[in-house]
């Protein structure tokens, strides 16, 4: 396993704790407020986990998939590190908005 592998599979697995307790908050809010702003947060949240964990599991659960990405090039990982980096960076910067 390469170092850009693990790294992008550490934020995919926080991406999807901190969008659990994103989907949590605003679907709390939705049944409270009734409002299409929560409701347009909990899709965009659910949306979100959904994407993560399909990720998660090409890079970790499925056999033929993680033996691919382990073998890309180096520029190649390094753009998808960067952007799951990106991803997990904007989500807690949300996640610290919503319980701010």
């Amino acid at each position: 396993m390469t170092v850009w592998a693990d790294v992008t599979r550490a934020a995919m697995a926080l991406n999807v704790l901190a969008l659990l307790a994103l989907c949590s908050v605003w679907a709390r809010n939705y049944r409270q407020m009734h409002s299409k702003h929560a409701l347009g947060l909990l899709l965009f949240g659910l949306l979100l986990l959904g994407e993560n964990l399909l990720g998660l599991y090409y890079f970790a659960m499925h056999a033929q998939l993680t033996a691919w990405f382990s073998g890309l090039p180096s520029i190649s990982a390094t753009a998808m590190m960067a952007l799951r980096l990106l991803e997990t960076a904007a989500i807690g910067f949300l996640l610290w908005v919503t319980w701010d």
